[in-house]
Protein backbone atom coordinates (compact mmCIF):
# COMPACT_ATOMS: atom_id res chain seq x y z
CA UNK A 1 0.00 0.00 0.00
CA UNK A 2 0.53 3.63 -0.08
CA UNK A 3 0.10 5.83 2.93
CA UNK A 4 0.60 5.13 6.63
CA UNK A 5 -2.36 2.92 7.45
CA UNK A 6 -2.25 0.04 5.01
CA UNK A 7 -4.49 -2.25 7.03
CA UNK A 8 -7.24 0.38 7.23
CA UNK A 9 -7.05 2.21 3.92
CA UNK A 10 -5.15 0.48 1.12
CA UNK A 11 -5.01 3.35 -1.38
CA UNK A 12 -5.44 3.07 -5.10
CA UNK A 13 -1.93 1.69 -5.57
CA UNK A 14 -1.64 3.81 -8.73
CA UNK A 15 -3.27 1.31 -11.11
CA UNK A 16 -2.64 1.61 -14.84
CA UNK A 17 -5.03 4.08 -16.41
CA UNK A 18 -5.76 6.13 -13.32
CA UNK A 19 -6.01 9.79 -14.21
CA UNK A 20 -3.56 12.27 -12.66
CA UNK A 21 -4.78 13.88 -9.46
CA UNK A 22 -5.13 17.33 -11.01
CA UNK A 23 -7.81 15.99 -13.38
CA UNK A 24 -10.04 14.98 -10.45
CA UNK A 25 -9.18 18.10 -8.45
CA UNK A 26 -10.06 20.37 -11.35
CA UNK A 27 -13.34 18.51 -11.90
CA UNK A 28 -14.16 18.99 -8.22
CA UNK A 29 -13.48 22.72 -8.37
CA UNK A 30 -15.65 23.04 -11.49
CA UNK A 31 -18.78 21.72 -9.76
CA UNK A 32 -21.52 24.38 -9.82
CA UNK A 33 -22.66 26.03 -6.61
CA UNK A 34 -25.87 24.83 -5.06
CA UNK A 35 -28.77 27.26 -4.93
CA UNK A 36 -28.76 29.88 -2.20
CA UNK A 37 -31.57 27.99 -0.49
CA UNK A 38 -29.64 24.72 -0.36
CA UNK A 39 -26.43 26.43 0.75
CA UNK A 40 -28.27 28.25 3.53
CA UNK A 41 -29.88 24.99 4.66
CA UNK A 42 -26.56 23.16 4.73
CA UNK A 43 -24.84 25.96 6.62
CA UNK A 44 -27.67 26.08 9.15
CA UNK A 45 -26.98 22.44 10.01
CA UNK A 46 -23.46 23.23 11.22
CA UNK A 47 -22.46 23.60 14.86
CA UNK A 48 -20.33 26.46 16.15
CA UNK A 49 -17.09 25.21 17.68
CA UNK A 50 -15.64 27.67 20.21
CA UNK A 51 -12.15 28.97 19.67
CA UNK A 52 -9.38 28.62 22.21
CA UNK A 53 -6.06 26.99 23.01
CA UNK A 54 -5.82 23.22 23.27
CA UNK A 55 -3.12 20.56 23.21
CA UNK A 56 -3.01 18.76 19.88
CA UNK A 57 -1.55 15.31 19.40
CA UNK A 58 -0.47 12.48 21.69
CA UNK A 59 2.04 12.39 24.53
CA UNK A 60 3.48 9.24 22.98
CA UNK A 61 2.42 7.47 19.80
CA UNK A 62 2.21 3.75 19.07
CA UNK A 63 2.75 4.64 15.41
CA UNK A 64 5.83 6.89 15.03
CA UNK A 65 5.26 7.22 11.28
CA UNK A 66 1.95 8.97 12.02
CA UNK A 67 3.89 11.98 13.38
CA UNK A 68 1.23 12.68 16.02
CA UNK A 69 3.52 13.31 19.00
CA UNK A 70 4.57 15.11 21.12
CA UNK A 71 1.64 17.26 22.12
CA UNK A 72 1.71 20.91 21.10
CA UNK A 73 -0.46 23.84 22.11
CA UNK A 74 -2.52 25.23 19.25
CA UNK A 75 -4.80 28.28 19.16
CA UNK A 76 -7.94 27.89 17.08
CA UNK A 77 -10.39 30.59 16.02
CA UNK A 78 -14.13 29.80 16.29
CA UNK A 79 -15.47 27.91 13.27
CA UNK A 80 -18.38 25.79 12.11
CA UNK A 81 -18.43 21.98 11.89
CA UNK A 82 -21.01 19.46 10.78
CA UNK A 83 -22.33 17.42 13.71
CA UNK A 84 -21.97 14.28 11.62
CA UNK A 85 -20.35 12.85 8.52
CA UNK A 86 -21.98 13.45 5.14
CA UNK A 87 -24.57 10.70 4.76
CA UNK A 88 -25.55 8.69 1.72
CA UNK A 89 -28.75 10.69 1.47
CA UNK A 90 -26.76 13.95 1.65
CA UNK A 91 -24.35 12.86 -1.07
CA UNK A 92 -27.20 11.63 -3.26
CA UNK A 93 -28.77 15.11 -3.21
CA UNK A 94 -25.45 16.57 -4.29
CA UNK A 95 -24.92 14.02 -7.07
CA UNK A 96 -28.44 14.47 -8.40
CA UNK A 97 -28.18 18.26 -8.35
CA UNK A 98 -24.81 18.41 -10.13
CA UNK A 99 -24.47 15.19 -12.12
CA UNK A 100 -21.12 14.71 -10.39
CA UNK A 101 -19.37 11.41 -11.15
CA UNK A 102 -17.12 10.21 -8.33
CA UNK A 103 -13.55 9.01 -8.81
CA UNK A 104 -14.53 5.39 -8.11
CA UNK A 105 -17.22 5.63 -10.79
CA UNK A 106 -14.75 7.07 -13.29
CA UNK A 107 -12.16 4.43 -12.51
CA UNK A 108 -14.79 1.68 -12.45
CA UNK A 109 -13.86 0.11 -9.12
CA UNK A 110 -13.07 0.58 -5.44
CA UNK A 111 -11.87 -1.49 -2.48
CA UNK A 112 -14.50 -3.42 -0.50
CA UNK A 113 -13.84 -5.33 2.73
CA UNK A 114 -14.00 -9.08 2.05
CA UNK A 115 -16.70 -9.93 4.61
CA UNK A 116 -19.12 -7.57 2.87
CA UNK A 117 -19.03 -9.55 -0.38
CA UNK A 118 -21.45 -12.40 -1.04
CA UNK A 119 -18.77 -14.24 -3.00
CA UNK A 120 -15.27 -12.94 -2.14
CA UNK A 121 -13.72 -15.55 -4.42
CA UNK A 122 -15.25 -13.69 -7.36
CA UNK A 123 -13.06 -10.71 -6.48
CA UNK A 124 -9.59 -12.18 -5.93
CA UNK A 125 -7.48 -9.04 -6.46
CA UNK A 126 -6.12 -7.46 -3.26
CA UNK A 127 -3.38 -4.95 -2.51
CA UNK A 128 -0.10 -6.70 -1.61
CA UNK A 129 -0.31 -8.18 1.88
CA UNK A 130 -3.90 -7.01 2.46
CA UNK A 131 -6.16 -9.95 1.56
CA UNK A 132 -9.14 -8.50 3.42
CA UNK A 133 -9.48 -5.72 0.82
CA UNK A 134 -10.83 -6.71 -2.60
CA UNK A 135 -10.81 -4.69 -5.81
CA UNK A 136 -14.49 -4.74 -6.79
CA UNK A 137 -15.67 -3.51 -10.17
CA UNK A 138 -18.74 -1.31 -9.83
CA UNK A 139 -18.21 -0.42 -6.17
CA UNK A 140 -18.69 3.27 -5.39
CA UNK A 141 -20.65 5.41 -2.91
CA UNK A 142 -23.99 4.45 -4.49
CA UNK A 143 -23.18 0.72 -4.43
CA UNK A 144 -20.98 0.51 -1.34
CA UNK A 145 -20.66 -3.29 -1.33
CA UNK A 146 -20.41 -3.59 -5.08
CA UNK A 147 -22.95 -4.64 -7.73
CA UNK A 148 -26.37 -5.38 -6.27
CA UNK A 149 -25.94 -3.14 -3.23
CA UNK A 150 -27.44 0.33 -2.87
CA UNK A 151 -27.07 3.38 -0.66
CA UNK A 152 -30.85 3.54 -0.47
CA UNK A 153 -30.94 0.69 2.05
CA UNK A 154 -28.71 2.72 4.40
CA UNK A 155 -29.51 6.39 3.65
CA UNK A 156 -28.45 7.57 7.12
CA UNK A 157 -25.05 5.86 7.01
CA UNK A 158 -21.95 7.81 5.97
CA UNK A 159 -21.16 8.01 2.29
CA UNK A 160 -18.05 5.90 1.66
CA UNK A 161 -15.74 5.19 -1.27
CA UNK A 162 -15.20 8.93 -1.15
CA UNK A 163 -11.86 10.32 -2.29
CA UNK A 164 -10.43 13.63 -1.12
CA UNK A 165 -11.33 15.02 -4.54
CA UNK A 166 -14.94 13.85 -4.14
CA UNK A 167 -15.12 15.55 -0.75
CA UNK A 168 -13.74 18.72 -2.33
CA UNK A 169 -16.46 18.55 -5.01
CA UNK A 170 -19.21 18.34 -2.38
CA UNK A 171 -17.70 21.27 -0.48
CA UNK A 172 -17.50 23.32 -3.68
CA UNK A 173 -21.20 22.72 -4.32
CA UNK A 174 -22.18 23.38 -0.71
CA UNK A 175 -20.15 26.58 -0.37
CA UNK A 176 -18.35 24.98 2.58
CA UNK A 177 -14.93 23.39 3.12
CA UNK A 178 -13.10 20.54 4.78
CA UNK A 179 -11.89 21.21 8.30
CA UNK A 180 -8.24 21.94 8.89
CA UNK A 181 -6.67 19.08 10.81
CA UNK A 182 -6.18 21.16 13.96
CA UNK A 183 -9.81 22.26 13.79
CA UNK A 184 -10.91 18.66 13.43
CA UNK A 185 -9.04 17.59 16.55
CA UNK A 186 -10.30 20.60 18.51
CA UNK A 187 -13.84 19.59 17.56
CA UNK A 188 -13.26 15.89 18.27
CA UNK A 189 -12.07 16.54 21.80
CA UNK A 190 -15.37 18.21 22.63
CA UNK A 191 -13.80 20.56 25.16
CA UNK A 192 -11.90 17.84 27.08
CA UNK A 193 -8.13 18.05 27.58
CA UNK A 194 -5.55 15.25 27.36
CA UNK A 195 -8.18 12.55 26.83
CA UNK A 196 -8.00 9.65 24.38
CA UNK A 197 -11.65 9.66 23.38
CA UNK A 198 -14.35 12.31 22.93
CA UNK A 199 -15.86 11.24 26.27
CA UNK A 200 -12.76 10.48 28.40
CA UNK A 201 -9.94 7.96 28.74
CA UNK A 202 -11.88 4.69 29.01
CA UNK A 203 -12.85 3.05 25.74
CA UNK A 204 -16.01 1.39 27.05
CA UNK A 205 -17.02 3.22 30.24
CA UNK A 206 -19.16 0.98 32.41
CA UNK A 207 -18.95 -1.65 29.67
CA UNK A 208 -20.90 0.61 27.31
CA UNK A 209 -19.81 0.95 23.68
CA UNK A 210 -19.41 4.58 22.67
CA UNK A 211 -18.16 4.20 19.10
CA UNK A 212 -18.13 1.86 16.12
CA UNK A 213 -14.91 -0.16 15.88
CA UNK A 214 -14.14 -3.80 15.14
CA UNK A 215 -15.43 -6.30 17.71
CA UNK A 216 -13.94 -9.78 17.55
CA UNK A 217 -10.90 -11.26 15.80
CA UNK A 218 -9.76 -9.14 12.87
CA UNK A 219 -10.11 -9.70 9.93
CA UNK A 220 -12.43 -12.70 9.83
CA UNK A 221 -14.86 -12.33 12.75
CA UNK A 222 -16.81 -9.26 13.76
CA UNK A 223 -19.26 -10.07 16.52
CA UNK A 224 -21.14 -6.79 16.19
CA UNK A 225 -21.06 -6.40 19.98
CA UNK A 226 -21.40 -2.63 19.61
CA UNK A 227 -24.57 -3.06 17.57
CA UNK A 228 -23.02 -2.67 14.12
CA UNK A 229 -21.15 -4.74 11.56
CA UNK A 230 -19.89 -2.31 8.97
CA UNK A 231 -20.85 1.35 9.11
CA UNK A 232 -23.31 2.77 11.61
CA UNK A 233 -25.76 5.66 11.09
CA UNK A 234 -24.07 9.04 11.19
CA UNK A 235 -25.83 9.91 14.46
CA UNK A 236 -25.18 6.60 16.19
CA UNK A 237 -23.89 6.74 19.78
CA UNK A 238 -23.93 9.76 22.06
CA UNK A 239 -22.42 13.04 20.81
CA UNK A 240 -19.39 14.66 22.40
CA UNK A 241 -19.33 17.85 24.45
CA UNK A 242 -19.69 19.99 21.33
CA UNK A 243 -22.64 17.94 20.04
CA UNK A 244 -20.67 16.07 17.37
CA UNK A 245 -21.24 12.42 16.51
CA UNK A 246 -18.75 9.67 15.65
CA UNK A 247 -15.59 11.71 15.87
CA UNK A 248 -13.83 8.39 16.48
CA UNK A 249 -14.66 5.13 14.75
CA UNK A 250 -17.23 4.49 11.99
CA UNK A 251 -15.36 6.01 9.01
CA UNK A 252 -12.07 7.76 8.40
CA UNK A 253 -12.70 11.42 7.56
CA UNK A 254 -10.74 13.50 5.09
CA UNK A 255 -9.49 16.90 6.25
CA UNK A 256 -8.00 19.70 4.20
CA UNK A 257 -4.31 19.36 5.14
CA UNK A 258 -1.46 17.72 3.32
CA UNK A 259 0.22 15.14 5.54
CA UNK A 260 3.13 16.36 7.65
CA UNK A 261 4.07 16.40 11.33
CA UNK A 262 1.66 18.15 13.67
CA UNK A 263 2.84 21.57 14.95
CA UNK A 264 6.08 21.58 16.94
CA UNK A 265 5.76 22.46 20.64
CA UNK A 266 6.49 26.14 21.17
CA UNK A 267 6.16 28.80 23.84
CA UNK A 268 3.76 30.56 21.48
CA UNK A 269 0.87 28.34 20.34
CA UNK A 270 0.52 27.93 16.58
CA UNK A 271 -2.52 29.91 15.44
CA UNK A 272 -4.94 28.21 13.07
CA UNK A 273 -2.30 25.93 11.48
CA UNK A 274 -3.24 24.45 8.12
CA UNK A 275 -0.27 22.21 7.35
CA UNK A 276 2.14 22.52 4.42
CA UNK A 277 1.15 24.22 1.18
CA UNK A 278 1.97 21.18 -0.94
CA UNK A 279 2.53 17.47 -0.63
CA UNK A 280 1.53 14.07 -1.93
CA UNK A 281 -0.80 12.63 0.71
CA UNK A 282 -3.81 14.10 2.48
CA UNK A 283 -4.67 13.58 6.14
CA UNK A 284 -7.52 11.40 7.36
CA UNK A 285 -8.83 11.45 10.91
CA UNK A 286 -10.79 9.44 13.45
CA UNK A 287 -10.32 5.78 12.59
CA UNK A 288 -13.09 3.50 11.33
CA UNK A 289 -15.26 0.48 11.99
CA UNK A 290 -12.32 -1.69 10.91
CA UNK A 291 -9.93 -0.42 13.59
CA UNK A 292 -8.94 -2.95 16.26
CA UNK A 293 -6.22 -2.94 18.90
CA UNK A 294 -4.68 -6.09 17.43
CA UNK A 295 -3.33 -4.16 14.44
CA UNK A 296 -4.65 -0.60 14.20
CA UNK A 297 -5.84 1.17 17.33
CA UNK A 298 -6.13 4.48 15.52
CA UNK A 299 -9.49 5.30 17.07
CA UNK A 300 -8.45 8.12 19.39
CA UNK A 301 -9.07 11.86 19.11
CA UNK A 302 -5.40 12.35 18.26
CA UNK A 303 -5.16 9.48 15.74
CA UNK A 304 -4.30 10.31 12.16
CA UNK A 305 -3.50 8.61 8.90
CA UNK A 306 -2.68 9.69 5.37
CA UNK A 307 -3.64 8.46 1.95
CA UNK A 308 -3.56 9.12 -1.75
CA UNK A 309 -6.16 11.88 -2.32
CA UNK A 310 -7.72 9.78 -5.08
CA UNK A 311 -7.99 6.64 -2.97
CA UNK A 312 -11.47 5.29 -2.32
CA UNK A 313 -12.36 2.55 0.13
CA UNK A 314 -15.41 1.26 1.94
CA UNK A 315 -14.43 2.85 5.26
CA UNK A 316 -13.56 6.40 4.22
CA UNK A 317 -15.87 9.41 4.18
CA UNK A 318 -15.86 13.03 5.32
CA UNK A 319 -17.70 15.85 7.12
CA UNK A 320 -17.83 19.52 6.25
CA UNK A 321 -16.82 22.70 8.02
CA UNK A 322 -17.25 26.42 7.49
CA UNK A 323 -16.06 29.85 8.53
CA UNK A 324 -17.96 32.10 10.88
Amino acid sequence: MVGNDSACCPGKCNPPGQAPHHVYRDAALAVPLASCTIRDQLRARLTEIPGGIFEMGARKSNFPADLESPRAKVKISPFLMSPHAVSNADFAVFALDTGYVSVAEREGWSFVFHLFLDAPKDWPVSPPGLPWWRKVDGAYWGAPRGPGSSWQSIPDHPAVHITWSDALAYCTWAGLRLAREAEWERAARGGLARMKFPWGNTMTPGGQHRMNTWQGAFPNENTGANGHVGTAPVTAFAPNGFGLFNMTGNVWEWVGDYFAAIPTPSATPAKDPSGPQSGEWRVQRGGSHLCHDSYCDRYHVHSRSSNDPDSSTGNCGFRVAGDL
